[in-house]
C-alpha cells in the first residue's frame, strides 16, 4: 500500500490519469491485500444464506412431489410424468431467465440495488407454494408451476449477484476459499430438505396413519409445511443482503465515483466504523463504459471470446451430469435399503416417506457436503483450474464404469453396493471439481463492467444443460422398458464430462491474481481524466 502511494508521488505525472489511475490502484491493493476480517465472514453468511435457501427449495421439491402423488395422484398414488415433471422443471426453466436478467442488471443499476431482491422473489414464491389450492377453474399443479417458476427466477438471479460481491469484496489470497464457502452452502441446503421432510413426517406419524386409504389429508399438511420452511432462512437474510455496501470495484468503474469507493473501502475495512462525509467532493473519473458496441467488442476478441465459451461450456457440460445423476437415487436408495416400502396402506406411506428422507440425508452426507469441503481446504493452493481438471477426468472415467458396467454391477447385491460407492464418487468429485469451479471462476475472469451478465450466462447455460437432464434424459430412461436406458445415459454423461476436460483448458487459472490482472484489459491506462478537466486544462493554456 505504502510503496503505491509513494510511487504515486514520486513518479512522472504527465497528466491527471495516470494520478488517479494510481489512486485507483492504491485503492484496489487496500481490498486485495486485507487480511480476513469479520466484514468477510459476514459476506460469506449472507450470500450463503441465499444459496442454502437456493438448494432447500430445489431439493424439497422431490420429496414434496412424492407427497403430492399420494394427495393428489391418480389411482397408483404418483404423479403422471408431465406432472412430475411440471413441477420439477418449472424452477430450472425459471433460474435460467433469473440468472441472464439479474446478471445484467447488477450490471447496470449495481450490485447492492438488485441484492436482496432475488431473495424477496424466492420468499414470495416458497411461501405461494405452500397456500396453493385446487378451484374449479385452476389446476393446482398449474398454480404450483407457476410460483416454482417465479421462485425460480430468484434463485437464478442469487447466483451472479452473489459470486460477484463476494468476489469482489474478497482479498486475492482467501477469494477462492470465500467464493466456496458461499457455493458450498448448497450441500447443507440439499441436507435440510430432507432433514426438515424427517421431522416433519415422523411427527406426523400418528395423524398420516391414521389416515383412511385412499385419502391421505395429512400428507397434505406435511409437503406444505417442508416447502413454507423454505421462507424461514431467507426471511432471516433479508435484512442483512439489503444493508451490505456497494463493491468499490462497481463504484470506481462503472459508476466512476473513485472518492466514493475510497469511502466504501474504508468502511469496509474498519467494518463500517469510519467516518463517511455526506458533502465530500464527488470525483467522477472516465474509464471505460459498458454497453452492446463495448460488450461485443470486449468479446470479439479470441482471447475475450475463449475464457466466455469455456467458462460457459464447462458448466454446460458439468450440469447435464450433475442433475442427471439424480435419475439414478432411486436405483442407489433401494440398494442401500431406503427405497420403496413393502408394507401397504398408511403404514406403506408413512414407511415410504421416511425411507425418501433418510435416503436423501444419507446420499448427502455420503458426497455432496465433503466435495464442498475438501474443494474449501484447496482451491487456494491447487488453483480452480487443476481441480476442475482433475474433476472431469475422474468423472469421465466412473461414468464409463458406470455405464459400461451398469448391467453386471446390478445383477448381485455386492454389485449394487459397488454402483452405490460409485455413485457417491460420482457425487464427491463434481463437488471437489466442477461444480465448484465452475461457479467460481466466472466471477473471477471478467472486467468489472461486465462481471455480473458474463457470471449469468455461464450460470444460464449450466442450467440449459440441467434442464436438458431433466427433460431429455428423463424421458428416455425407459426406452426399450423401465430403467433400460440409464445405461446408455450414464455413457451419454462420460462423453460429456470428456468434453469439459478441453473446454476447461480454455479458461485461466485464477489463484493468487487480482481480478484486474484476470480482466485482460491496461490497468496503466483505465482511467482518464474526466472531459470537463481535460477542456478546463485546454483552456488554462
Amino acid at each position: 500500500m505504502a510503496s503505491v502511494e509513494s510511487a504515486s508521488l514520486t513518479s512522472p505525472q504527465p497528466h491527471g490519469g495516470y494520478v488517479l489511475g494510481e489512486r485507483r490502484r492504491a485503492a484496489l491493493a487496500e481490498v486485495d491485500n486485507a487480511k480476513l476480517s469479520w466484514f468477510h465472514v459476514k459476506v460469506c453468511l449472507v450470500a450463503g444464506v441465499g444459496f442454502f435457501t437456493d438448494a432447500y427449495d430445489i431439493f424439497a421439491i422431490n420429496i414434496a412431489s412424492v407427497m403430492l402423488g399420494y394427495v393428489y395422484g391418480g389411482d397408483d398414488h404418483k404423479l403422471s410424468v408431465n406432472q412430475d415433471l411440471g413441477v420439477k422443471v418449472a424452477t430450472p426453466v425459471g433460474t435460467l431467465l433469473g440468472q441472464l436478467l439479474f446478471g445484467w442488471l447488477a450490471d447496470v443499476v449495481g450490485r447492492k440495488r438488485m441484492y436482496g431482491v432475488e431473495l424477496m422473489i424466492i420468499i414470495l414464491g416458497c411461501f405461494a407454494q405452500s397456500i396453493s389450492a385446487m378451484g374449479h377453474a385452476v389446476n393446482i399443479f398449474g398454480v404450483l408451476i407457476v410460483w416454482r417458476f417465479i421462485m425460480g427466477i430468484g434463485i437464478g438471479g442469487d447466483y451472479p449477484t452473489s459470486s460477484v460481491i463476494t468476489s469482489e469484496f474478497a482479498s486475492t489470497r482467501i477469494r477462492g476459499r470465500m467464493m466456496t464457502a458461499v457455493f458450498a452452502a448448497q450441500g447443507w441446503g440439499n441436507f435440510a430438505a430432507a432433514l426438515v421432510g424427517l421431522i416433519v413426517v415422523v411427527c406426523y406419524k400418528t395423524s398420516i396413519l391414521g389416515d383412511t386409504p385412499p385419502f391421505y389429508e395429512h400428507v397434505d399438511e406435511v409437503w406444505r409445511i417442508l416447502i413454507g420452511l423454505g421462507c424461514v432462512p431467507g426471511v432471516i437474510a433479508l435484512y442483512f443482503r439489503l444493508t451490505i455496501p456497494e463493491t468499490p470495484r462497481y463504484t470506481m468503474d462503472i459508476e466512476r465515483n473513485l472518492e466514493q469507493a475510497a469511502q466504501d473501502i474504508e468502511r469496509v475495512r474498519t467494518n463500517g466504523n469510519a467516518d463517511s462525509d455526506p458533502d465530500a467532493v464527488v470525483q467522477k473519473v472516465d474509464a471505460p463504459k459498458a454497453g452492446l458496441r463495448d460488450f461485443s467488442r470486449h468479446f470479439s476478441e479470441l482471447e475475450n471470446f475463449k475464457v466466455l465459451f469455456g467458462a460457459a461450456y464447462s458448466w454446460f457440460a458439468l450440469d447435464i451430469a450433475f442433475y442427471g445423476l439424480g435419475l439414478n437415487s432411486s436405483i442407489v436408495l433401494q440398494a442401500i435399503g431406503f427405497g420403496n416400502a413393502i408394507t401397504a396402506g398408511s403404514q406403506g406411506v408413512y414407511d415410504n416417506l421416511h425411507n425418501i428422507c433418510v435416503g436423501n440425508l444419507i446420499l448427502a452426507v455420503g458426497g455432496l457436503i465433503p466435495g464442498y469441503w475438501v474443494a474449501f481446504l484447496f482451491i487456494d493452493s491447487w488453483g480452480r483450474k487443476p481441480i476442475q481438471l482433475m474433476g472431469f477426468i475422474l468423472l469421465t472415467i466412473l461414468f464409463v464404469i458406470m455405464g459400461f458396467g451398469y448391467e453386471k454391477m446390478n445383477e448381485t447385491k455386492p454389485g449394487q453396493k459397488a454402483f452405490v460407492f460409485l455413485y457417491c464418487l460420482a457425487n464427491f468429485f463434481q463437488n471437489f471439481g466442477p461444480n465448484t469451479t465452475t461457479f467460481i471462476i466466472p466471477g473471477e475472469v471478467f472486467p468489472t463492467r461486465y462481471r455480473s451478465t458474463a457470471h449469468g450466462i455461464c450460470a444460464a447455460s449450466g442450467k440449459l444443460g440441467a434442464i436438458i437432464a431433466q427433460v431429455g434424459f428423463a424421458r428416455m430412461r425407459n426406452i426399450g422398458g423401465t430403467d433400460n436406458f440409464v445405461k446408455h445415459i450414464l455413457e451419454i454423461f462420460a462423453l460429456f464430462m470428456l468434453t469439459g476436460i478441453f473446454s476447461t483448458l480454455l479458461v485461466p487459472e485464477t489463484k493468487n491474481k487480482t481480478l484486474e490482472e484476470l480482466s485482460n484489459e491496461d490497468q496503466e491506462h483505465f482511467l482518464r481524466e474526466p472531459r470537463s478537466e481535460k477542456k478546463a486544462i485546454a483552456a488554462s493554456s
